[in-house]
């Protein structure tokens, strides 16, 4: 009986090792057919929707049909919220690089800059899960990103502290990137972000309940 659990244990994970690499793959491969610009937001998403899927206990979900439908589906707006995306990150970075090389009363304000770099970086873990678990539009996906990672610091130390051992793992193994890199970071967000969702259901349904 304990073989049997631990053998179905094992074939589980191989499973998700095998499903994990090729959504991997579909990403790649996906975000080269949109020439990189174009491509890696909605095969981003498109990556999140299945994990979201295989978290939620659909595990048999079809995987290249659900991601090059989610890909269609959602080219335009994931381009409009990775464009927005895009550009507020290039305008933290050069504020950042202008206080650094500015001396005098500038770099009083150099600090607060990085605290909103590091919010905006947090943010954007929430942002594709969020994308996929709620029927928003972009700027409420910013918006509802921005408020649930504020006030959901568990699931947010969750989604760093997994990111970074994604990343040490990944410069350890380098022969894992074209395989796991985005796939398997997908499902420590996405993870994390259900704690976070869990206790905004919880909240909202006390609210209605008064």
């Amino acid at each position: 009986m304990q073989m049997n659990g631990l053998t179905g244990a094992l074939y589980k994970l191989c499973e998700w090792v095998l499903k994990l690499a090729f959504i991997n793959v579909l990403w790649l491969a996906f975000s080269i057919a949109g020439l990189v610009v174009f491509g890696v937001f909605p095969a981003t998403i498109a990556m999140f929707v299945i994990v979201r899927k295989m978290l939620m206990g659909e595990f048999d979900v079809p995987v290249f049909k659900t991601f090059w439908g989610s890909y269609k589906k959602e080219f335009i707006k994931s381009n409009l919220l990775g464009l927005i995306l895009v550009i507020l990150g290039y305008f933290l970075y050069v504020d950042i690089h202008l206080l650094q090389n500015t001396g005098g009363y500038l770099n009083l304000i150099y600090y607060p800059v990085l605290l909103i770099c590091l919010g905006y970086v947090l943010t954007v873990c929430y942002v594709f899960p969020t994308f996929v678990h709620y029927d928003l539009k972009v700027h409420q996906v910013l918006k509802t990103a921005f408020y649930i990672m504020l006030f959901n610091p568990l699931s947010t130390a969750l989604m760093a502290i997994g990111a970074v051992a994604i990343y040490l793992l990944m410069t350890t193994v380098p022969g894992l990137i074209p395989l796991f890199c985005g796939s398997v970071l997908a499902v420590i967000l996405m993870w994390s972000a259900f704690f976070a969702f869990s206790k905004v259901e919880r909240i909202q349904q006390g609210t209605v309940s008064k």
